[in-house]
């Protein structure tokens, strides 16, 4: 619910101007100070939802997602590869036991 409150505020900060498109609200030399503060609490909860420590660059967050991304996938990379392994051998048996 934090994040979804965080989420609005966002929007509620862009929508104060409605003139501006989102290039010039996102240029770092212009973005409105409210916006940009509304930017910054959102990160921090969305960065707390994955460790209690804040990131110490957008590279150590980046390095942090994909070790989690990777720990997700490997599991299932290792189970396709025992998989493959099976019905391969199971192939080859049959191969053997027909000739």
């Amino acid at each position: 619910a934090k994040v979804e409150a965080l989420a609005q505020a966002v929007l509620d900060a862009r929508a104060a101007y409605p003139t501006s498109s989102l290039a010039d609200l996102y240029d770092p030399d212009t973005m409105p100070a409210d916006l940009r503060k509304a930017h910054a609490a959102l990160d921090k909860a969305v960065d707390r939802l994955y460790r209690p420590a804040p990131f110490a660059s957008d590279r150590d967050r980046v390095e942090h997602l994909f070790g989690r991304y990777e720990a997700l996938v490997n599991p299932l990379e290792r189970l396709g590869a025992a998989k493959n392994k099976r019905v391969a051998h199971k192939a080859s048996a049959s191969a053997t036991d027909g000739a």
